[in-house]
């Protein structure tokens, strides 16, 4: 599921900075809850969000969205 692949790279690339979810909603312009139901794949990101978080980690929104490695 693309999701799911969301969801743990999102949580992976969120742990390796070393970065809180409040800061990271913060920095993208969410709540911390959206970003807690984002990595426990209970909601999904808007497209613009999948962007600011691709944008944010420098990696491509394939990559977040688990289409490529």
């Amino acid at each position: 599921m693309i999701m799911s692949a969301f969801s743990e790279t999102l949580k992976e690339l969120r742990a390796d900075s070393g970065i809180s979810q409040a800061a990271l909603a913060k920095a993208i312009g969410v709540t911390q809850k959206a970003i807690d139901f984002w990595e426990k794949d209970i909601n999904e990101p808007k497209a613009s969000y999948v962007v600011a978080l691709a944008k944010f980690f420098d990696v491509s929104s394939d990559f977040l969205l688990g289409m490529e490695e």
